[in-house]
């Protein structure tokens, strides 16, 4: 279709570079789950394996942090108390409804580093409300995302650390491991919920340990065997 046929140029395709590989992976969706490790969901106040729930971002939300880069995110409106998360990110490359999880791995491109940035002050006036979080989840640069590492590449993944520092200290550190529901339960739930497509994002949880940064903080994070990301707050 021609240019001529919108009312503006369209936005042009989000998308995140892969390792090793000259092409991208265009960005369709982004889905998070929320409270998927243990101890992050004591932190936030609730406990025990609670049904898997989600949350989604839109795609131009990403902010990619390239290998060796420092990407930056602007300190976002509204707000007294952002956090980060840092996650695990699942990237499909073949779509499916209702997947199980004994095939969930033959839907998986490759994996990254993410961050689920939260304006946690927002999210918890909504939770207080009962209304969506999307104010305080899906907003402007909240997911920067690291390089995708191929899935045959990304060694053995479902044991691998996760951690993040800020300004060079400890603020989350945990194992993949310790995932609530685990990458294949994961994709079962959601696909369920969602048709999965080809270039969908799964954000799949954050450990605990989660704070709030400020303008001049430098997030770095990374899980095993994958690119880390280093991210500075403007």
């Amino acid at each position: 279709m021609s240019l001529d046929a919108f009312v503006f140029v369209p936005p042009a395709t989000v998308s995140v570079p892969v390792v090793g590989q000259p092409a991208r992976f265009p960005v369709h969706r982004i889905y998070c789950v929320g409270r998927n490790y243990e101890e992050h969901a004591k932190e936030m106040g609730f406990t025990g394996r609670e049904p898997p729930f989600f949350f989604l971002k839109p795609a131009d939300a990403i902010v990619v942090a390239d290998a060796g880069q420092t990407a930056a995110i602007t300190y976002p409106s509204q707000t007294s108390n952002l956090h980060h998360e840092i996650e695990l990110v699942v990237a499909i490359g073949t779509g499916g409804k209702n997947i199980q999880a004994a095939d969930a791995f033959k839907h998986i491109y490759g994996y990254a580093v993410g961050l689920d940035m939260t304006r946690r002050d927002l999210q918890n006036d909504m939770k207080k409300q009962g209304r969506p979080w999307c104010i305080g989840k899906a907003f402007d640069q909240s997911a920067p995302i690291g390089p995708i590492t191929l899935a045959a590449q990304a060694g053995d993944i479902a044991q691998a650390d996760i951690w993040v520092q800020v300004n060079g200290a400890d603020r989350q550190r945990s194992n993949v491991s310790k995932l609530i529901w685990n990458i294949a339960e994961t994709i079962e739930h959601l696909s369920a919920a969602w048709k999965l497509q080809a270039g969908d994002l799964i954000y799949t949880g954050t450990p605990e340990g989660v704070a709030a940064v400020k303008a001049g903080d430098v997030m770095e994070g990374g899980v095993g065997g994958l690119t880390p990301i280093r991210v500075a707050v403007a």
